[in-house]
């Protein structure tokens, strides 16, 4: 398998880089401060072609694959982890439309998830099922054309700032194969939000819980058959750890570049410090580190767009390995700086607390392990 870029390839990441350093980089320490969410920002991305990455032209999208998703998002996340991450999501809803979604909702959803005129959230996590998601307890009761749903979503990110949200809900009995998966629209009645988290990083987009309390839902706003549900959040949830682990990628490069930077210039007892052996041999495994981590995200998303059946295998092993390498070379960048690094002006310390979550959410790095392990024992 070839890591060799195509020349398209190399294109749109350098666009996705340009438009990070001139537009989100200058900006990312404000919106964190503020807890300010750029839709305006997210917008142009969208004339960028950015908004349906993977969704087909025949709706406004721009028919990309994986590979050329995570080369968006590692380059986006070099100015904001939490901006790129929340592009991450709103094309994950956009895409699970456009591959499940009837010809209605096709027309009805994806030209403005596309344009960004409407942004989307994804809602699975709840109060008491994280990691045991089959475990949900939001239910939707089939009552003639409609569903009226019930229930409560945890850690959602963008809700309340968000116009469309696809739900995992119970329609049937207990476990995975009774769960399916709905389009609610802002507005709807008993449609409510939480207040936005206080978080340690991901400042720059709101998480809220979202509340359901006797939501009527059209039939026509199910997204494939009842039952069909867990599988489709599963299988977005396969790229999802992909695009989480291109934006720890970024971060972490953001990162190393900054104590590069700094190492050059600071001095120590009579010396520039990166002269000294001990950080360079720091600096030479951060970058080889980073390496390592960008050439098994690259061969994992090329597998998934060849629909390896290895995918769900390298996926996991991509997230596992990614976002902790990724959270472990930004703390060292930190370190690097020393008393510099812990102070919001230098901007390693955003990109420590922005870059922890990625080890928690698309599944904790403990379950990827656990699909690691599942995958390599049931080969034998």
């Amino acid at each position: 398998m070839s890591l060799d870029l195509t020349e398209e390839q190399e294109t749109i990441r350098d666009m996705a880089a340009r438009f990070a350093e001139d537009r989100i980089a200058p900006n990312a320490a404000d919106w964190d401060e503020q807890k300010h969410f750029p839709v305006d920002v997210l917008k142009e991305l969208a004339g960028l072609g950015l908004g349906g990455i993977m969704v087909g032209e025949d709706q406004g999208g721009s028919a990309l694959g994986r590979m050329e998703s995570v080369l968006i998002y590692e380059a986006l996340a070099t100015g904001c982890p939490a901006v790129s991450a929340y592009l991450s999501i709103h094309n994950m809803v956009a895409t699970m439309i456009d591959r499940y979604g009837s010809a209605d909702q096709r027309s009805r959803f994806l030209p403005d998830l596309c344009s960004m005129n409407r942004l989307a959230s994804y809602c699975l996590t709840e109060p008491g099922s994280g990691s045991d998601a089959a475990a949900l307890a939001t239910r939707a009761e089939s009552m003639g054309n409609q569903y009226v749903i019930s229930g409560q979503k945890q850690f959602i990110s963008g809700a309340g700032a968000t116009d469309l949200y696809v739900v995992m809900a119970r329609t049937g009995g207990p476990g995975p194969k009774g769960i399916s998966a709905f389009i609610l629209e802002k507005g709807m009645e008993g449609l409510t939000f939480g207040a936005n988290e206080k978080k340690m990083g991901w400042n720059a987009q709101p998480t809220r819980t979202v509340q359901m309390d006797g939501v009527s839902v059209p039939a026509e706003n199910r997204l494939g058959e009842e039952g069909e549900g867990f599988k489709f959040a599963m299988a977005a949830l396969d790229g999802g750890r992909l695009s989480i682990s291109a934006c720890s990628l970024g971060g972490a490069q953001a990162a190393f570049d900054k104590a590069v930077a700094y190492t050059g210039e600071r001095k120590a007892f009579g010396k520039k410090i990166n002269e000294f052996q001990a950080l360079q041999f720091q600096l030479a495994d951060m970058a080889t580190d980073l390496e390592v981590g960008r050439t098994f995200l690259w061969r994992a998303a090329r597998a998934l767009d060849a629909k390896s059946p290895e995918a769900t295998k390298l996926c996991a092993m991509a997230k596992r390995h990614v976002t902790d390498m990724g959270f472990d070379v930004a703390n060292r960048a930190l370190q690097m700086h020393g008393g510099y690094g812990y102070l919001a002006d230098y901007g390693v310390e955003k990109l420590v607390r922005d870059l922890r979550v990625h080890q928690i959410l698309e599944g904790t790095n403990e379950i990827m392990r656990l699909i690691i392990a599942r995958a390599v024992t049931e080969a034998r």
